[in-house]
């Protein structure tokens, strides 16, 4: 084969070929609004994108996994905003804006706790009663939705304590506070599956369930557990919202949900399970935060944005479905 050849069997093959195709869309959207708007590059933006992008970044990881086991998990942002409430509640058991550190870390912890427990409910469901995750989840949410808004009267909770401002509105050397914790909890992710006994289940769980629990792997377990972490990243969403919005109300990132399902999706996540990477749906993240600063930069409706989203999608759909494959097996073939 010539250089050519072999250069395409590696982007074929290799683990760029789930990058390179994001990154040349990301490339071409930020040089295409860089022309068009003299703002787009300058500090002020690029820290809005920043402190914008955590928390959908954080849903979107606690999405992630359960789509890499076969299912989904529909009630990650009624999981956040309870969480959320769990903190608040504490706050305001302790003098609300005038709470210490302590209450803080209480509340924190609750919140976490909270998480875990609602996510390891729909795994047991989806483990041990076979019920399936879409139903499951979806009947989490709206148990979850119903008690945030019992708990609330559907208002809202505000004034917290001011030190919470450095989590959500803060910066370290001119990087965005939200942006450095999504950044740790996106390399413990990434390391969770790719490194461990635990991230080696979630694959073989979801590409084959049964033969996963004749290879001796505890399928049940594991799928307990990864949406049970998938209710920890909740929680700390959670915590981060309600650091950024200063207030906690059931409703907060209602329209975030099938977001993160579209950005699992570009980021070449596998909807049917076993097969998915972080890097590439980070890089994803990017791409639609970029799409959105960009467009409203530019004047364009924020609907139109969502549109766009969709036809990116769509187009992310297309390029997978084989005709890709197709052109570099033809290209190979005259090659030779």
């Amino acid at each position: 084969m010539t250089a050519l050849t072999e250069r395409l069997a590696r982007l074929k093959n290799g683990p760029t070929s789930e990058n390179l195709g994001l990154l040349v869309m990301l490339a071409v959207l930020v040089v295409g609004f860089a022309i068009l708007s003299p703002r787009f590059l300058t500090a002020a933006n690029l820290g809005s994108m920043g402190f914008q992008m955590p928390l959908l970044g954080l849903l979107t990881l606690a999405m992630l996994a359960p789509i890499l086991s076969g299912g989904l998990n529909l009630a990650i942002v009624y999981t956040a905003n309870v969480c959320g409430l769990t903190l608040a509640w504490t706050l305001m058991q302790f003098g609300g804006a005038e709470a210490g550190m302590a209450a803080f870390a209480l509340g924190t912890v609750l919140a976490l706790i909270v998480g875990a427990l609602s996510g390891a409910v729909m795994g047991a469901v989806v483990a041990y009663v076979g019920a399936h995750p879409i139903l499951v989840s979806l009947a989490m949410m709206i148990f979850l939705r119903g008690l945030g808004e019992f708990l609330t009267r559907g208002g809202d909770i505000s004034g917290f304590p001011d030190y919470m401002r450095v989590l959500g509105h803060g910066s370290v050397v001119g990087i965005p506070v939200p942006l450095i914790l999504f950044a740790v909890v996106a390399l413990a992710w990434h390391v969770l599956l790719r490194r461990t006994p635990h991230g080696f289940s979630v694959y073989m769980t979801g590409s084959n369930q049964r033969a996963a629990q004749y290879a001796g792997l505890d399928a049940k377990r594991t799928l307990v557990l990864i949406y049970a972490l998938s209710g920890v990243l909740c929680a700390i969403a959670g915590i981060l919202m309600a650091a950024r919005f200063n207030s906690v109300r059931v409703g907060h990132g209602e329209a975030l949900l099938l977001i993160t399902v579209l950005a699992c999706f570009l980021g070449g996540i596998d909807p049917f399970g076993g097969h998915g990477r972080v890097v590439p749906v980070i890089i994803a993240l990017v791409i639609l935060q970029v799409l959105s600063s960009g467009l409203n930069l530019i004047g364009a409706n924020q609907h139109l944005a969502t549109a766009v989203w969709g036809l990116f999608l769509i187009a992310v759909m297309v390029l997978r479905s084989g005709r890709l494959e197709q052109m570099l097996s033809l290209i190979m073939r005259k090659d030779k």
